[in-house]
């Protein structure tokens, strides 16, 4: 689930995140998961977004703040377009 998966790939996977964060090796796979299955539903809690931000640009790695926020919904998308 995404915003979660491409971070967590982008800065090597869940045991790297594991070891940023100093979270159990269970999180960041929670963080994958939908809602319902007890799973953030792609969302990384804020308190970690600035540990790993920090790893990202200590090891040239493009990560943003912005990369942390939910896919925008289509609607949305739309009415952006029309403006």
């Amino acid at each position: 689930m995404e915003p979660a998966s491409t971070i967590i790939k982008r800065l090597g996977g869940e045991a790297k995140v594991s070891e940023i964060t100093g979270l159990a090796f269970t999180a960041p796979y929670r963080w994958q998961h939908e809602k319902a299955k007890g799973g953030t539903g792609g969302l990384i809690p804020q308190t970690h977004h600035r540990a790993l931000l920090d790893y990202a640009e200590q090891n040239n790695i493009r990560l943003s703040a912005e990369d942390f926020l939910p896919p925008r919904a289509p609607a949305l998308i739309e009415q952006a377009g029309a403006a």
